[in-house]
C-alpha cells in the first residue's frame, strides 16, 4: 500500500488515461487480459490508492460505480456518500480486474454477482474488505466494505451511552441467562453494541459463541460461526448446533423468523445468556414483533431482559464546531420552553480535521427498555405498542428523540442530525 495520505485519487487516473494507458471498454476481453491489465503498474498504483485513502479518510464503503461514458468512486464517510474521483470508462475493467485478483474472484465473470475478501495492513492496522460486485447496463458495480478491526475495540463507554444506561446494561449483561435484544435499522450500530457486551464479558472464565451472517470481525477468545444459506446453514440451524457446544453467551446476528426465536428463546430458559438484534423501529416495538412471529407472550416475559433501541447521528467535529444563537424552528424541534433554552447551539463548519465536512465521526442515540412487572403484564395481555411505550416511559424509559435532544443541548451534535434520525420514530 502507499504511504502517502495525500496521493490524489483523480490525478492518477488522468495520468494514466493521458498517458495511453487505457485499455479500452470492451467488455469481450478475455481472462488472460484481464489479469494482464489488472498487473501493470499504474492500475495497482490506483487501486493501492483508491483503498489508502478509504481507510486514511475512515470511510465505511467504497462505491465504484460504472456509468455510460465515466467511473464514479464515492466513500461512505460517517453514514453519507462523498464523490472523490472520476476516473475515464476506459480504466473500468482494469479497475475492477485489479479488485477481482486480489479478492481471489473470477476475473472474466461478468455476468454473476460475486462476493470476495481483501485482507491488508495499513499503518500497522489490519484491514479487512469484503468485495461484492455487481452487474450493470454499462459494467461492473464493486462496493468494498471498509472493517477495520481497531476501530470496533469500543466498550460500553465509548459508545455514547448515558452513564446510568451503561451501568444498567452492565447489568442486565452480568445476569446468568435471559435475552437482551437491540432494535434499528440497518447501519444503526447494532453490531456494535453487540461487540462492546461480547467484549465486555469476554473472558477465560466464560465461553461466547457468535452466529452472524457474515461473520465482520474476527475477535480474539470468541467462537464465531457464519452462517451459509447455499448449504441451508441458517442462524437456527447454527444455533442448534451451538447449544451442544457448552456456551455460557450466545450471539445471534439476527432473528429473523419464528424457529431462530424459538431456539433463542429456549436457550435463554436453559439457563444461557442470549444476544441478538431485530428490526424494528424502537424498543417496545420488539416485542409486538416478537408476538407477530407467534411467540408466546409468557415466554417473552420469562426471557427477554431488556431491549436497547439506538440510530447513529454524526458528531460535531470539536476543532471547528461554532456555537449559534438557536431559532424558534429549533425551539419547537426540541420541544425546550424557550426559558430553558441554553444561550447557544452547535453547528458544523468545516476544517482540515475533518476535511472540511464539519462532522467527524458518529455517536449513538438509545433508549433502553427494561423489563418489569407492569411491563410482563401488559404483555401477557397482548397490549399495543403505544401502552407499553406509555408504561415504559413512566418508568423511566427515555425515548430515542428525548436522548437526541440531549446531545444536541450538550453540543454533540445538531438539531437537523437530530431529525433526520429520529423522524420515523415520533
Amino acid at each position: 500500500m502507499p504511504d502517502d495520505p495525500r496521493l490524489n485519487v483523480q490525478a492518477i487516473a488522468e495520468a494514466f488515461a493521458q498517458a495511453g494507458a487505457g485499455v479500452g471498454a470492451d467488455a469481450t476481453l478475455d481472462s488472460t487480459r484481464l489479469v494482464e491489465m489488472a498487473s501493470q503498474a499504474p492500475v495497482v498504483r490506483l487501486v493501492d490508492v483508491i483503498l489508502f485513502e478509504a481507510v486514511n479518510r475512515r470511510a465505511s464503503d467504497v462505491h465504484i460505480e460504472a456509468f455510460e461514458k465515466e467511473v464514479s468512486i464515492r466513500y461512505r464517510i460517517d453514514g453519507r456518500c462523498y464523490h472523490v474521483a472520476q476516473p475515464p470508462k476506459s480504466l473500468a475493467f482494469a479497475m475492477a480486474s485489479r479488485i477481482k485478483v486480489l479478492s481471489n474472484l473470477d476475473v472474466a465473470e461478468t455476468r454473476l454477482p460475486q462476493d470476495g475478501r481483501i485482507l491488508f495492513t495499513v499503518n500497522n492496522r489490519q484491514i479487512d474488505l469484503r468485495v461484492s460486485t455487481l452487474p450493470t447496463m454499462y459494467g461492473e458495480s464493486i462496493v468494498l466494505r471498509v472493517l477495520d478491526k481497531g476501530a470496533l475495540d469500543k466498550t460500553l463507554a465509548q459508545l455514547g451511552m448515558e452513564p446510568a444506561m451503561q451501568e444498567t446494561i452492565e447489568r442486565l449483561i452480568a445476569r446468568p441467562h435471559g435475552l437482551l435484544l437491540v432494535t434499528g435499522p440497518t447501519g444503526a450500530g447494532k453490531t456494535t453494541t453487540l461487540y462492546a457486551c461480547l467484549t465486555t464479558l469476554n473472558t477465560p472464565e466464560l465461553k461466547l459463541i457468535t452466529t452472524e451472517d457474515p461473520v465482520e470481525y474476527d475477535i480474539g477468545g470468541l467462537v464465531q460461526v457464519a452462517v451459509n444459506p447455499k448449504i441451508e446453514l441458517s442462524f437456527a440451524t447454527c444455533l442448534r448446533a451451538i447449544l451442544r457446544h457448552d456456551p455460557d453467551v450466545i450471539m445471534v446476528g439476527e432473528i429473523r423468523d419464528q424457529d431462530t426465536a424459538q431456539i433463542a428463546i429456549q436457550a435463554s430458559l436453559t439457563g444461557h445468556l442470549v444476544f441478538s438484534t431485530l428490526h424494528t423501529n424502537d424498543a417496545p416495538g420488539a416485542v409486538t414483533r416478537l408476538l407477530d412471529m407467534g411467540l408466546e407472550p409468557f415466554l417473552i416475559t420469562s426471557t427477554v431482559t431488556g431491549i436497547i433501541a439506538q440510530r447513529l447521528v454524526r458528531a460535531l467535529c470539536p476543532q471547528c464546531r461554532v456555537p449559534y444563537q438557536a431559532t424558534p424552528e429549533d425551539l419547537a424541534a426540541l420541544h425546550v420552553p424557550a426559558g430553558d433554552m441554553p444561550q447557544s447551539l452547535m453547528k458544523a463548519v468545516g476544517c482540515e480535521a475533518c476535511q472540511g465536512i464539519g462532522f467527524k465521526g458518529r455517536t449513538g442515540i438509545y433508549e433502553l427498555l427494561v423489563m418489569t412487572d407492569t411491563l410482563r403484564s401488559l404483555i401477557i395481555e397482548r397490549a399495543s405498542v403505544s401502552d407499553l411505550r406509555a408504561r415504559a416511559r413512566a418508568e423511566g424509559m427515555r425515548t430515542l428523540r428525548e436522548d437526541g435532544i440531549k446531545k444536541v443541548l450538550a453540543g454533540v451534535t445538531t438539531v437537523e442530525e437530530m431529525i433526520r434520525e429520529t423522524q420515523d420514530y415520533e
